[in-house]
């Protein structure tokens, strides 16, 4: 009896190793979870518990030090790029790229075959063969879909038979939440999952990629990345101001407005139905400012440092909760103490409210707010210089005194620089801003000038088209047959001196924020804004009566 008893212990045993030796989708893509954190998370839709068995024969698993790794690919490595639009807020949707980036000189051809660029050189000679993967000819493939038991994902689900499937060599198959998807592709997938039953909190995606290789399959490439759900309405925040020399380090100039632009994060248009609010508190004693427009002008008039405070509120629409049933009354109850009755009507709509919040510190400085060019007037030198034409520009500003004043001029049409010249300014006693400046033209014409006014903290500028005529030696000095005409919003004139701003001044960059982003624009695209802005305002320039004889710079 007792040897019938071993006898039939050993069969059960037997019985289970395969079950027990069967390699499941959590082994393979997440070995740091375990099978309890599957139960942690609802159902995504179209999602399967990786619970699953995974085929290891169509789809062998290696592990990061297997040797195999380093011959998955002809001609060097495959890098799988996953990225997302991540964060999301909860009940949107959030959308995931893989991308495959081949060894140099390959690429993906309209077929989905990997093919070797032409002319281009490898650390090797090219290859003489025009294919690195040639699938198209590769058999196995044919019509026949009953014969190739190898059309089918890890888990045995069957290949999806749309146009074009048979161009599409990889597999892709996603992870995360204790779930997986699977997905023929090429070389680039996408996926989205709708976050309604999502944990909020940081959250881990995975990615595993498959090649063809005959009536198997070959791991190619491993990415993960990890991804965020919010109850908070992601909310970013533009800050400009004109004549702000820098902006990016938060520090703005007192008696001009700054524009305060508020951008939230909804690539998947979730919040497209919903009343926003934006409560804006801007610390300076002015109370509390309420819109629905993303976009306020606010003037600090006081120097200082001010704590900047944004409440975003977005009214959510949604189905309503259903009705809870009434309590069941005692015989006793009078009908004064039964309760009411919830009845929900089919066209009924409920709004979630949902939150963002931004803060920010803000300082608070004078600097140069305004700059005119009051009069143009021709220099006669005794000896005539045809190449060197003189010419005085009397500029006043408003604000506090510059430390340097610069100049690009150029031709006609504004897109040809032909000189940049800087000076350093000898600041007067007194507070009066006014200053000569002279510069040198190359001879009578036409051009373009413009001229920058600048401290450590402001940057104030103004423009001009420059009639210069040929000198008559026995004339004396006179007003300069040209006027002073405003350039206005000349785009080309615009590229032009935000180039040059750009060269000078090179503090432009992204800066962040514990409690939200701040963007302030990267390199010439926030400059170009800048310099659009400055010149788009109209014409700024004044022709008030010179008071004081300025000094020449």
């Amino acid at each position: 009896m007792a040897c019938l008893h071993c006898f039939l212990g050993f069969l059960l045993l037997a019985a289970r190793l395969p079950l027990d030796a069967a390699r499941r989708f959590h082994d393979v893509l997440s070995n740091e979870r375990t099978s309890d954190y599957t139960r942690e998370h609802s159902q995504l839709t179209g999602w399967s518990s990786d619970e699953n068995e995974w085929n290891e024969k169509l789809y062998p698993v290696w592990r990061k030090e297997d040797p195999r790794w380093k011959n998955s690919w002809k001609g060097g490595h495959v890098q799988a790029i996953l990225t997302s639009d991540s964060p999301a807020l909860v009940g949107s949707t959030i959308t995931f790229v893989v991308d495959l980036v081949f060894p140099r000189c390959q690429n993906e051809d309209v077929s989905g075959n990997i093919v070797y660029e032409k002319n281009c050189r490898n650390e090797t000679d090219p290859s003489p063969d025009l294919y690195v993967y040639n699938w198209t000819e590769e058999g196995g493939w044919g019509n026949d879909h009953s014969q190739h038991h190898h059309h089918m994902f890890p888990d045995g689900k069957p290949f999806p038979h749309h146009p074009g499937w048979r161009r599409c060599s990889f597999v892709y198959v996603f992870h995360t939440l204790g779930q997986y998807l699977q997905k023929l592709g090429r070389g680039s997938a996408r996926v989205s999952i709708n976050t309604a039953n999502v944990t909020l909190g940081p959250q881990l995606m995975e990615v595993i990629v498959y090649r063809r290789h005959h009536h198997v399959y070959v791991p190619i490439a491993k990415v993960k990345d990890v991804y965020v759900v919010t109850d908070h309405v992601p909310v970013f925040v533009t800050m400009y101001q004109k004549n702000d020399r820098n902006l990016s380090d938060e520090t703005f100039l007192r008696d001009l407005p700054i524009m305060f632009s508020v951008l939230i994060h909804d690539p998947s248009h979730f919040l497209n139905e919903s009343a926003i609010n934006y409560k804006w508190n801007f610390g300076d004693n002015t109370g509390l400012f309420v819109s629905n427009n993303p976009t306020l002008n606010h003037t600090y008039v006081l120097n200082g440092t001010f704590s900047l405070n944004l409440t975003v509120q977005a009214a959510v629409p949604g189905p309503c909760p259903s009705p809870q049933p009434p309590e069941p009354t005692s015989p006793l109850s009078s009908p004064g103490d039964r309760l009411p009755e919830l009845r929900a009507t089919p066209e009924e709509t409920c709004h979630i409210n949902r939150y963002g919040y931004f803060k920010a510190t803000i300082t608070i400085v004078d600097g140069i707010l305004e700059v005119n060019i009051i009069q143009m007037t021709d220099v006669v030198t005794p000896v005539p210089q045809p190449d060197k034409l003189l010419m005085d520009f009397v500029v006043t500003c408003q604000g506090i005194i510059p430390t340097e004043v610069c100049t690009i001029v150029s031709d006609p049409t504004c897109r040809i620089s032909y000189n940049t010249v800087c000076d350093p300014v000898d600041v007067d006693t007194d507070d009066t801003c006014l200053l000569t400046v002279r510069r040198a033209f190359s001879g009578s014409g036409t051009y373009c000038m413009n001229l920058t006014l600048s401290d450590n903290t402001s940057l104030a500028l103004t423009s001009t088209l420059v009639s210069v005529s040929a000198r008559d030696p026995a004339s004396p000095s006179r007003m300069a047959n040209g006027a002073l005409v405003s350039v206005g919003c000349l785009a080309v004139f615009v590229t032009v001196i935000t180039l040059f701003v750009y060269k000078k001044h090179k503090e432009y960059k992204l800066v962040g924020n514990s409690t939200g982003i701040v963007l302030k624009g990267q390199g010439l695209n926030a400059l170009l804004n800048h310099a659009k802005a400055i010149f788009c305002l109209g014409n700024q320039e004044r022709d008030p009566l010179l008071k004081h004889q300025p000094g020449t710079v």
